[in-house]
């Protein structure tokens, strides 16, 4: 019975196995007392009658498990009066037996417990249980020819039990494979939001160089042929390295260097006519600190240089906090755009924050911030 309703309750599963069933039918192995009583102390109609109960009460219980396996436990398929009638009519079958089985007819009642309890609420299903197990107990007290045998009652407590325990375990399970698929969830829009942010950042710094470089390329070929040679020589090494961080980025293992990341500021700063006062050394800046504050660089310089129209552009750097500042022309009304999202969203990972402002004197300022 437990491994019918668990087979039936997976999330995720399509469809239950073909013989999941039989772990319900196995069960059906104790109506054979009562089928026994039938057969042999009882005569005409009365035997046919108790017999086709015996039957319908079988079939009864069977149906109800296939459908419980293909609906799952916390199904709403049947409304909770519909399934109190579906007890009541087994009772009914139940009691159409009892001329022909006599007290052995007390079998039926651990399985109409096992589906009380499988169906319906606990704050439903206990009350019908123990209306079931007094009733069991008080029949045997005053029907006439009954004896006081304890072990239906015990078989009644055990069943309801045993199904209790299994229910939660169930749903225990259900719950944890929900947990498990959403945090495999998160994970995949973890990543996705991973891959965003370095594609972003990636091609967004690379393009706006090239297309810096490019037009300055482009305004020196006929006044320097040999200067635009190297600007687009330098345009050439930046399109490889845009196309290399990429397939990095896709592998996951891409990292950032806060030295290279200077330079390529610089780089990009004097292609774009913007003076660069920068850092000349990152050592006091640790180890675990410095490929947030490479992000920071890119990001802040590519703004800088597509934004803000400045003519100065000035990063600082300490062993906690980086600032790039620029004399442009100051913070937008609207809010940041995927880029300084992403760059928050690199800072929160390590616990740093992020703040966008006005830089004294008029212009932006990008702050990062790691610890206290």
């Amino acid at each position: 019975m437990v491994d019918a309703l668990a087979d039936g309750a997976r999330p995720g599963r399509s469809r239950p196995s073909r013989w999941g069933w039989l772990a319900a039918a196995i069960w059906l192995f104790y109506l054979a007392n009562p089928l026994q009583e039938i057969v042999q102390h009882s005569h005409g109609m009365v035997r046919v009658v108790g017999v086709v109960a015996l039957l319908l009460f079988a079939a009864g219980y069977m149906v109800f498990f296939i459908w419980i396996r293909q609906v799952g436990l916390n199904a709403n398929g049947m409304p909770v009066w519909q399934r109190i009638g579906y007890l009541i009519l087994l009772l009914l079958l139940a009691a159409l037996m009892l001329p022909a089985a006599g007290q052995t007819t007390l079998t039926t009642l651990v399985y109409i417990t096992a589906i009380a309890m499988v169906s319906l609420d606990l704050r439903v299903s206990i009350p019908v249980i123990l209306v079931l197990l007094g009733g069991a107990e008080l029949s045997m007290r005053l029907v006439p020819g009954w004896h006081d045998d304890s072990s239906y009652g015990l078989a009644i407590f055990l069943a309801a039990l045993a199904v209790f325990g299994m229910r939660r375990a169930i749903q225990r399970s259900i719950e944890l494979s929900i947990a498990r698929q959403d945090f495999a969830e998160l994970a995949v829009q973890e990543e996705r939001n991973r891959f965003a942010r370095d594609l972003h950042d990636i091609l967004g710094h690379s393009l706006t160089v090239i297309t810096v470089k490019a037009e300055l390329a482009g305004r020196l070929i006929s006044a320097n042929p040999s200067r635009a040679a190297i600007e687009v020589a330098e345009v050439e090494q930046l399109a490889r390295a845009a196309l290399a961080d990429v397939r990095a980025a896709v592998a996951g293992y891409r990292e950032l260097s806060l030295a290279g990341e200077l330079v390529a500021a610089r780089s990009a700063l004097d292609a774009a006519g913007i003076r660069a006062d920068l850092p000349t050394t990152v050592d006091a800046v640790p180890e675990s600190h410095r490929e947030l504050f490479a992000w920071v660089v890119r990001e802040g310089v590519t703004n800088v240089v597509r934004h803000s129209g400045a003519r100065r552009c000035t990063i600082r750097l300490t062993a906690t906090e980086i600032e790039v500042l620029d004399d442009g022309r100051g913070p937008a009304p609207s809010p940041g755009g995927h880029g300084l999202i992403g760059l928050r969203e690199r800072a929160d990972q390590v616990g740093g924050t992020l703040a966008v402002g006005q830089a004294p004197g008029g212009g932006f300022r990008l702050t990062v911030r790691v610890g206290p």
